[in-house]
């Protein structure tokens, strides 16, 4: 699985931090980032909880 944020939309809510810090972070610039190229399996279910909360729906996901 792969994650994507798209920017435009993001708003560093961290509410993607709050489901998985392996996976997401947000930085100085007050946006959300993706630290890792493919989600490790065992963060599979907590990155499809970051999509389903993030309020902005800047979260996408590509298997």
């Amino acid at each position: 699985m792969k994650v994507k944020i798209d920017t435009s939309l993001c708003e560093g809510h961290a509410k993607c931090m709050e489901a998985t810090e392996v996976v997401f972070e947000v930085r100085d610039d007050d946006l959300s980032h993706v630290l890792v190229d493919t989600v490790p399996a065992e963060e599979e279910a907590n990155v499809l909880r970051a999509v389903r909360t993030c309020p902005r729906a800047a979260i996408s996901v590509e298997d």
